[in-house]
């Protein structure tokens, strides 16, 4: 599972401090696609980042299991990033020179899959992701959904126990967009964790859980209704701007 307790990242500016995140707390489910929505600028990024091994906290913890990311030095946060996540983006990041087949098996390249498993494992994910037809194909003579979902089958070629996703159909149409999410609710239903950023509403609405930022602040978690249980009620996420305000004396601030 992976589970971030009271993250805060705060960036030094010649204006000042600026506080991206603020006491974000909450466990990512396997199983589920969990959506983490909100305006520009309400943390989205900032909190991808640092679940990701991208970035550590300026407070607070990130937890892979009972991997401490947080206080992982770079090379092994790379390393963490490599074997166990997986990573899908709106601007697809293909290289331009590399076919299809190519640029799934780079990870496992990276890896230290040896050429021939390596090729094996691609062509397998492409045909997943019902691309192998394609597999000698450049970049540029694909659709736009169909290097989207070349790069999913990059995201899965080390078997990830996390996806993160951001942004995957922001330079798709919708019916494009419809299978990239499909597909995505699919690897979710694998039993792998699947975090999904979006500034779509409609698109947020199709996971399971979703997480509302707004000025770097975790303000509400809605959750879907369960098959056997009533469906749980949104929770409202006490605003820690306003409690530290309360809590903390004038002189130390």
């Amino acid at each position: 599972m992976l589970h971030a307790a009271g993250l805060r990242k705060t960036y030094k500016t010649p204006a000042g401090d600026v506080n991206a995140l603020l006491s974000f707390e909450h466990s990512f489910a396997s199983g589920q696609v969990t959506a983490v929505l909100g305006p520009s600028g309400s943390g989205k990024s900032t909190l991808l980042n640092l679940l990701a091994a991208f970035d550590t906290p300026t407070e607070g913890e990130v937890w892979f299991d009972d991997v401490a990311i947080h206080s992982l030095p770079e090379k092994e946060r790379a390393g963490l990033r490599l074997r166990s996540f997986g990573f899908v983006f709106q601007s697809f990041n293909l290289v331009s020179v590399f076919t299809a087949l190519q640029n799934v098996a780079l990870p496992l390249g990276l890896a230290g899959v040896n050429r021939a498993e390596r090729d094996e494992r691609a062509r397998q994910t492409l045909d997943r992701v019902g691309l192998l037809h394609r597999a000698d194909h450049l970049p540029h003579k694909l659709s736009g959904g169909e290097r989207q979902r070349v790069a999913l089958a990059r995201a899965l070629a080390n078997d990830p126990s996390v996806v993160f996703a951001d942004e995957p159909t922001g330079s798709l149409d919708t019916a494009n967009g419809a299978l990239v999410l499909s597909a995505l609710e699919e690897v979710a239903a694998e039993g792998r964790t699947v975090v999904l950023v979006t500034h779509d509403a409609a698109l947020a609405g199709r996971a399971y859980v979703r997480l509302r930022l707004r000025d770097g602040v975790l303000e509400e978690v809605e959750r879907e209704p369960s098959t056997e249980l009533e469906q749980e009620p949104a929770i409202s996420v006490p605003d820690p701007r306003r409690a530290r305000v309360e809590a903390v004396p004038l002189a130390s601030r």
